[in-house]
């Protein structure tokens, strides 16, 4: 298993509070100061598998439990105040009586949580649907538990989880505990559930450490959120992850078919529209492994992009969420011609993505003034080209990619005490650039951005 880890020297009086987010690809950890400074990071990366076109799993013991654990211990010479956790929702395994994943686990968008419902992960019970399938498989299991459970017990000896984590497994959790009767329902009980405990908390001591608690966790999304300072009405999160993730802040709910609208964390009562999409990193993961082999077209020159000759992708290789709520569509590429080469192919990946995020905007009652993008693929200078371009929007690059552990930080100082509310942590904000559309692109991706609207629907 491979580690990458870099850190700086951490002072033993030092106030670090440490983050760790699972992802679908990878764990990564990120230690940081009281000013958001990330003293140290690690990423320790695991499998996914798709064992059919609407299955969707983790190994849960490696990615889950293993997982975290080590990339902890990763960040070498840090003396942690606190550690939270985040990961994706809906997620869930089967645990047997040491805490340790004896099933798969079951990822978002996997058909045995499928609903057939637009909702929000709160609203839509995927996670209900997962825990039937998941209790009628491993009928003799000691628990059933989401991903941040199962990390918690990894790095701290239980399987607990935030009020905010068991939001997303209505309605068999009805806001204030486990329900006994719709768990009953679904073939599971009430102990079987992990002990939930408040978002921000001290929900118990990190193993290996001296006075570090442990925060329940979060969910990812929500850990980006909190530190990437998309605050103000017009402004627009993109979390370019492996789901694409777009917030548009309004001022006020917005009713809008096939989009969710959730609670801002910043202060001041703003609301959050727009949602998940399934073309994000997985998707251009996909496109880049599909080209890898590519060869020229017999004849064909080497020759710079044209911005007027790209072709459009359909991006759903295994559905889309929001707005389509439809697992069953599939990718397409189209007015593909002789002239165009892997790299006008790999361009119009990246612009789909741009196209998706641009949907969601155009569909906001709040005209955008501004892109601010995080997660992994800011890494990634041609996603960030082609999200300007796309949508026509300046993009401010998040300096530390891994928002989710970041966010997740800086609950951890909360549950230590060296917060008063996790309002604050959009002061650990930071941009690393401001990426403007290329007139050139944007010109050619508005034409193709009709194209998009016409055949991704």
């Amino acid at each position: 298993m491979t580690h990458l880890v870099a850190f700086d020297a951490v002072s033993a009086e030092s106030d670090i509070t440490v983050g760790v987010d699972i992802g679908t690809s990878s764990v990564k950890a990120v230690a940081a100061d009281g000013d958001g400074r990330v003293v140290a990071r690690s990423r320790v990366p695991h499998p996914f598998a798709v064992p059919a076109p609407l299955r969707f799993e983790h190994g849960a013991g490696r990615a889950w439990s293993d997982g975290p654990r080590a990339a902890l211990a990763s960040l070498g010479r840090i003396d942690p105040r606190g550690v939270s956790t985040s990961a994706m929702v809906p997620s869930l395994c089967a645990v047997d009586a040491d805490g340790v994943p004896c099933s798969p686990g079951l990822l978002y968008g996997d058909e045995r949580g499928y609903t057939g419902s637009s909702g929000n992960p709160s609203e839509s019970g995927e996670l209900e649907q997962f825990l039937r399938w998941t209790a009628g498989e491993f009928p003799d299991a000691s628990g059933y538990w989401p991903a941040q459970a199962v990390a918690n017990h990894a790095i701290a000896g239980e399987g607990v989880i935030s009020t905010t984590t068991a939001a997303t497994a209505v309605p068999v959790f009805d806001w204030v505990g486990w329900d006994a009767g719709r768990l009953a329902e679904v073939g599971a009980r009430s102990e079987q559930m992990p002990r939930v405990a408040p978002s921000g908390s001290a929900a118990g001591e990190v193993t290996g450490y001296r006075n570090c608690v442990l925060e329940p966790g979060t969910i990812d999304a929500i850990g980006e959120q909190l530190v990437a300072g998309a605050d103000d009405v017009g402004d627009v999160l993109v979390i370019c992850g492996t789901t694409l993730i777009v917030w548009c802040v309004v001022p006020q709910p917005v009713e809008l078919e096939g989009y969710y609208c959730v609670p801002h964390t910043a202060p001041g009562g703003k609301f959050l529209l727009g949602g998940p999409s399934n073309a994000g990193g997985l998707f251009l993961d996909w496109v880049d492994r599909l080209l890898e082999d590519s060869t020229p077209v017999l004849g064909s020159v080497a020759r710079a992009l044209d911005p007027s000759n790209v072709p459009v992708w359909v991006p759903y290789p295994r559905g889309e969420r929001v707005p389509l709520a439809d697992p069953t569509r599939r990718a397409q590429l189209i007015d593909l011609d002789l002239t165009h080469d892997a790299a006008a192919i790999r361009r119009a990946a990246y612009e789909s993505a741009g196209f998706v995020a641009r949907r969601m905007i155009d569909a906001s009652p709040v005209r955008a003034r501004r892109v601010v993008a995080t997660g992994g693929g800011v890494r990634d200078s041609e996603w960030m080209s082609a999200l300007a371009g796309a949508t026509g929007i300046e993009v401010h690059v998040a300096a530390v990619p891994e928002g989710a552990a970041l966010g997740a930080a800086f609950l951890a100082r909360v549950a230590a005490g060296l917060e008063e509310s996790m309002g604050d942590a959009s002061r650990w904000a930071r941009t690393a650039q401001i990426v403007d559309p290329d007139p050139r692109w944007a010109a050619a991706a508005s034409e193709r951005y009709s194209r998009f609207l016409e055949v991704a629907r």
